[in-house]
């Protein structure tokens, strides 16, 4: 069942209900194409669709260009009349008898589907068992966050994504805490309504957010005074948290920003920094309940302080990806799942985010990070974002490119943040390129596309 709902009460009726019945839910991200749409039905070969109003024109066209028929359309909340093949969501399930006890699945039985977010290509149909929800929440929700039934959580990222799906659904349900659901998109006027009580009364004790998230709020005009706002703590994943962001939130508010590194195909966080043990421009610690190892090209361990393939053992991983055994037996390897994270084991046992290892450039024969190179950038007061490739010279050598998006009415030339770099970082890892964009290429759930840049690159030259 293809669940393309926006986050509304309805989602987790559908997810959790889908699920007590055994029926698979394939829940799938909402800002897609209807070209993204028909590929996933025609992969997913799913029966039925649960879709919200707002979104139905999309499917409908989708559907139209697919060659897989759908047995069912129920549409939740409908902005206009529906057709004959089409049934409404209230109307469906006050037509179904309650069942009397759920379906007989067991624990390892294929139970959800969440596609990965395209970072690096084509999505992929990832694979989850009926039990994962419980060993994030167990070992990541309550073990390392420590929530209770006094938090009101509330999550920029939606419950489609795998880091939304425990942030807004199965942590604070696993403890009986209260979430708040927003449809609209997370801008930051949107969030700061939440924040401050303006949409239910109810204020956030928790917020889960996103780097591209936490920058666009403290740059905003708008940003909520210490006072307005009850946060006790904050969540960060979806790609690594620069230094400088933790550092500016925690001044502003008071409250540390706690990151860590999750993934589609562990459900959620194994890496993480703790509420009462932070170090910026870390990921953090294993979270307890998963094993962590770092290896070189010869697939043996790397010694700390040197750039290795992350490597995951945890109870909470993906079966599989559905339709692509290849790459299963790629990233899912005996009892341990390939990131394609490079990351530094550091001597106090964090873990610093090195990048993506497709994106990794080595510089006069040494490993440069662009996130680390991006990191120092938006350290820059009038820097808002950047992203960093490798591209090659005259000579075919790799140098690195730098591509920046500045604050609204700020400025900076190309030779004041290469100086700026230099200052800050080994002399080789300056980018010798500067380009000033207005935007970053970006998944729907805020991760920067490099290959996106670097594609841009090769048909340019």
């Amino acid at each position: 069942m293809l669940l393309l709902m926006q986050d509304t009460n309805d989602w987790p009726v559908s997810f959790l209900g889908a699920m007590y019945a055994g029926v698979v839910p394939v829940a799938v991200n909402t800002l897609l194409t209807a070209d993204d749409y028909a590929y996933m039905l025609e992969h997913s070969r799913a029966q039925a669709v649960l879709v919200s109003g707002a979104l139905l024109p999309t499917l409908t066209a989708a559907l139209v260009k697919s060659d897989h028929e759908v047995g069912k359309v129920i549409v939740s909340r409908p902005v206009a009349p529906l057709h004959p093949a089409e049934v409404e969501f209230e109307a469906f399930l006050a037509a179904q008898t309650p069942m009397v006890k759920p379906a007989g699945t067991g624990p390892d039985d294929p139970g959800f589907w969440l596609y990965s977010s395209g970072s690096t290509g084509r999505p992929k149909g990832t694979v989850h068992s009926h039990a994962n929800p419980y060993w994030t929440s167990e070992l990541y929700g309550r073990n390392v966050l420590g929530l209770t039934e006094r938090d009101v959580c509330f999550s920029a990222a939606k419950l489609f994504f795998a880091y939304g799906l425990g942030n807004g659904l199965t942590f604070p349900m696993s403890v009986g805490a209260t979430t708040i659901l927003m449809a609209e998109r997370p801008t930051p006027d949107a969030t700061f309504k939440r924040w401050t009580g303006g949409v239910g009364g109810a204020k956030p004790t928790v917020f889960f957010g996103a780097p591209t998230g936490f920058a666009g709020m403290l740059a905003s005009p708008n940003l909520p005074k210490k006072s307005e706002v009850a946060m006790r703590l904050v969540s960060s994943a979806g790609e690594a948290l620069p230094a400088e962001l933790g550092e500016r939130f925690k001044a502003h508010f008071g409250v540390d920003i706690v990151d860590g590194i999750g993934s589609t195909e562990m459900l959620h966080i194994f890496i993480s920094n703790r509420p009462d043990q932070v170090r910026y421009g870390s990921t953090g610690w294993p979270v307890p309940g998963y094993q962590i190892e770092l290896r070189g090209d010869d697939g043996n361990p790397v010694p700390d302080g040197e750039p290795g393939d992350l490597y995951i053992h945890g109870p909470s991983a993906a079966m599989m990806y559905w339709g692509n055994r290849a790459k299963t037996r790629e990233t899912f390897q005996g009892g341990w799942t390939k990131s394609g994270d490079k990351y530094i084991r550091n001597a106090d046992g964090s873990y610093t985010y090195g990048g993506r290892s497709d994106d990794m450039l080595k510089v006069s024969g040494i490993y440069v990070s662009p996130f680390e190179v991006e990191a120092t950038l938006v350290q820059h007061p009038a820097v808002l974002e950047a992203a960093v490739i490798g591209v090659p010279d005259a000579e075919g050598l790799t140098k690195t490119k730098a591509y920046v998006v500045l604050k609204a009415g700020s400025e900076a030339s190309d030779a004041e943040l290469k100086a700026f770099v230099k200052d800050k970082l080994a002399p080789y890892k300056y980018p010798r390129q500067i380009v000033f964009v207005p935007d970053l290429p970006k998944t729907a759930t805020g991760k920067i596309q490099r290959f996106k840049l670097r594609d841009m690159e090769k048909a340019q030259s």
